[in-house]
């Protein structure tokens, strides 16, 4: 699966799948300094991924600053080919001053056996 530079940071598209809805999520940056993976609110909101009174708020903080985040399995996170089911991701505003939907950390990245090559622009999957 290739990958593009935007400011010469690695950037996917990646597709949610949430209770038999699926959305396309553009602009996810691939981190590997991020530990969980995390998208914006006003994305997910179109699959009826919405804070519901059960959710734990937390605080999470990163180089962009701190966000407040709710947590929620999803059915699956698809990248190309590969399709990671029952994976838990993060929810919130994503507000950092530039065009970006999600980032994709650690979690996903090794759950996959994710290999990225920098000089290919691909990621490939180990599973």
């Amino acid at each position: 699966m290739q990958f593009v530079l935007k400011g010469n940071l690695p950037f996917t598209t990646v597709v949610i799948g949430y209770q038999d809805s699926k959305v396309e999520v553009t602009d996810v940056l691939i981190d590997t300094g991020s530990a969980s993976s995390i998208f914006s609110a006003d994305i997910v909101e179109r699959i009826q991924i919405m804070p519901s009174p059960h959710d734990t708020l937390q605080v999470i903080r990163g180089i962009g600053g701190t966000e407040v985040v709710f947590k929620r399995r999803v059915d699956f996170l698809e990248l190309g080919d590969f399709k990671l089911a029952n994976f838990e991701i993060e929810v919130g505003g994503m507000d950092y001053g530039f065009k970006i939907h999600g980032i994709l950390g650690m979690a996903f990245l090794i759950g996959s056996g994710a290999t990225i090559n920098l000089k290919r622009m691909q990621i490939r999957f180990g599973h």
